[in-house]
């Protein structure tokens, strides 16, 4: 029984990457998540409380992985700016993987406060890994220059998620040279 539970919670999960994914925050609804699964709606609020519930519990699921990937190739990369650009580039390349889309669209949304804190908590977690990089090339405040950095990543990732003009190489490589350039003390 519990296995089945953890089944269908997964498929949940899984329909609510896809929703967000498709349509962003708005196509996230129980209605939509009974369909996509086959569940009954009452069925769907035995599992999550709210849509917030669902949303905090994808963060949960979904954030540690890719941020796991982005610190795989920051572990793979030589020397400080190797780091910076393997955290730049691997991050834009997850954008088109359906569980970066859903913490996007995630993030962009209007959430509860504990969805909003556990979503800051994981940023938390991927600002820190470039911390010690900017740190290692000799910054005052490698904090303040890892946020400033991210916002060019979220900028560029933005930019891919709306189709933009130029190609997401294109975007991938104005991101790389100007955190490059914009990481230097």
């Amino acid at each position: 029984m519990a296995e089945h539970r953890s089944m269908q919670r997964a498929a949940l999960l899984d329909a609510a990457r896809s929703l967000l994914s498709e349509g962003g925050t708005e196509a996230l609804t129980f209605p939509a998540l009974a369909e996509r699964t086959g569940l009954a709606r009452s069925s769907v609020y035995e599992y999550f409380r709210s849509r917030a519930a669902v949303v905090e519990e994808l963060c949960e699921v979904d954030f540690p992985v890719w941020a796991t990937e982005v610190e795989f190739a920051m572990a793979a990369a030589d020397g400080a700016e190797a780091k910076i650009e393997a955290y730049v580039r691997k991050q834009l390349e997850l954008v088109g993987d359906r569980r970066h889309r859903a913490v996007v669209a995630i993030s962009a949304s209007e959430l509860d406060a504990g969805a909003r804190e556990k979503i800051r908590a994981a940023h938390g977690g991927l600002i820190a890994m470039i911390v010690e990089a900017l740190g290692e090339l000799g910054h005052e405040q490698p904090r303040l220059a890892a946020m400033l950095l991210q916002g060019v990543v979220d900028a560029a990732v933005r930019r891919i998620e709306l189709g933009a003009a130029e190609k997401p190489e294109t975007i991938t490589e104005a991101a790389v040279s100007m955190t490059l350039r914009g990481v230097r003390p």
